[in-house]
């Protein structure tokens, strides 16, 4: 019994003697990046102005892999699954840390609140309705004007059932007592893409995927989710303005390992995190897209994202928000 606990002991010591020598040498390997939504989106937009900044300081290339589908779920799953060495990372979103969860409590296939050690939040980002130039309105109040007058007429995209463009078109459907019809895609870039072509008429999006077509006029912003107005499109109101404060949330995108990973490396993690969203080329290309760098500790951010997760699940209890 004894020879047996001395072997026990030594293994266990050798374990973390191990973790300890990966830690103090990471990273020493090309390091992948989980993005849970297509490729052109504000979440794949934004993870690459970071990375490539990141890859720079820790001398090691992040690889960014786009695993859409399920509102986020299944590329949230699959970094879950992942070994907690660092050398797999994923992005949160609102969509999968908050929304997700609270539409699918029972049929998740990750558990976002024990499946991940969140790093550092990368930035905090405008939320925005935009609408084909087609449709015929040319302010809010117009919009939302044709909409009750035709329901079920008019159609909205999102990058999935449960995302964040459902839950906040069907939380505009609550406060503005109106019906859009829901499409979702597999992704904020071909909803944007289909938007823009006119198979849809208006979109819930968050800013940075929308930006570049409202300043060419290729798409119309009718409103923004965020404290002010954009200075970069200072024509367009902010819900609250518009009477509709419930309405006037952004977004997050952050950075997550895998629960367990060792403490050294979300440290170095979290300081490169850091260092990159200092850098100014950084910060000037994250704010052209809309979205502003709010690097936090790995404490602040699973705060930030348990706050989410209790505003979603009040919001989708209200509206009957699921999976279809």
């Amino acid at each position: 019994m004894r020879k047996a606990l001395l072997l026990t002991t030594a293994i266990g010591s050798l374990s973390l003697s191990g973790l300890g020598h990966a830690a103090a040498n990471y990273p020493n390997q090309p390091i992948r990046v989980i993005v849970p939504f297509a490729p052109g989106g504000s979440t794949d937009i934004v993870t690459r102005i970071v990375s490539q900044e990141m890859s720079k300081i820790l001398g090691q290339t992040l690889v960014v892999e786009n695993k859409g589908g399920a509102g986020g779920a299944i590329g949230a799953a699959e970094a879950a699954r992942a070994k907690p060495d660092g050398y797999t990372l994923s992005v949160a979103t609102v969509s999968t840390m908050a929304i997700n969860p609270a539409c699918r409590p029972n049929d998740l296939p990750y558990d976002a609140a024990k499946d991940f050690a969140p790093v550092s939040n990368f930035v905090n980002t405008p939320n925005v309705l935009v609408i084909n130039p087609n449709v015929p309105a040319n302010n809010f109040n117009e919009f939302v004007e044709i909409i009750k007058k035709e329901p079920a007429k008019y159609t909205y995209a999102s990058p999935g059932i449960c995302s964040i463009g459902n839950y906040n078109g069907e939380a505009f459907k609550l406060a503005a007592n109106a019906d859009l019809r829901h499409i979702p895609y597999k992704g904020s870039g071909p909803a944007v893409a289909d938007t823009l072509g006119g198979q849809v008429d208006s979109l819930f999006d968050n800013l940075p995927s929308s930006m570049p077509h409202i300043q060419t006029g290729k798409l119309k912003a009718m409103v923004v989710a965020w404290p002010e107005r954009m200075k970069d499109i200072p024509e367009v109101p902010t819900y609250a303005e518009m009477g509709y404060p419930e309405l006037n949330h952004g977004v997050f995108y952050g950075l997550l390992a895998p629960a367990g990973t060792p403490k050294e490396i979300i440290e170095k993690l979290n300081k490169a995190t850091k260092e990159a969203l200092e850098v100014p080329q950084v910060i000037a290309a994250l704010e052209k897209q809309g979205a502003f760098p709010a690097a936090n500790t790995p404490e602040e951010f699973t705060k930030q994202i348990q706050e989410n997760y209790e505003m979603a699940k009040t919001v989708v209890e209200k509206s009957n928000l699921k999976m279809e």
